[in-house]
């Protein structure tokens, strides 16, 4: 893989960010609700703890707000580029209940891919890629 050593990598495919080979979270699918925060202990690939100590991930809720938040500017913008071109008919003080009701319906439907790309960020912020992690698993297996 090309971008394999950027924490991007590790971040957007929700890989360990130490070996960027084992999986951050138990099951792929992040719309599976009941499996939804299920992340194994530590990564089956290199070892490297995923649970480092209690209350790790509640600076993970500090990311997931900042992604909120750009996702109703972005929302906010999209909706007002659509006005500019005449597709839609929106204001913001003229029609608040449409902005309202497009960044609810759009935080519900993304929440879980949030959760788990905060969680995936937090992470990433404190540890660092190492490429003899990868390969030293490698060359026992």
């Amino acid at each position: 893989m090309a971008m394999k050593g950027n924490k991007l990598y590790s971040i957007l495919r929700m890989k360990c960010p130490k070996c960027h080979e084992g999986d951050l979270f138990e099951d792929k699918n992040p719309y599976h609700l009941k499996k939804i925060a299920a992340m194994p202990e530590k990564c089956p690939h290199c070892g490297e703890s995923f649970s480092r100590e209690p209350g790790f991930y509640f600076g993970a809720a500090y990311v997931s707000y900042g992604l909120t938040v750009a996702l109703w500017i972005a929302i906010l913008i999209a909706l007002l580029t659509f006005n500019a071109l005449g597709w839609i008919e929106y204001g913001f003080f003229s029609h608040p209940v449409i902005f309202i009701v497009t960044d609810i319906t759009s935080l519900i439907l993304l929440l879980p891919l949030i959760y788990r790309l905060s969680r995936s960020i937090w992470i990433s912020m404190f540890v660092k890629y190492d490429e003899e992690a990868g390969q030293a698993q490698n060359q026992r297996a």
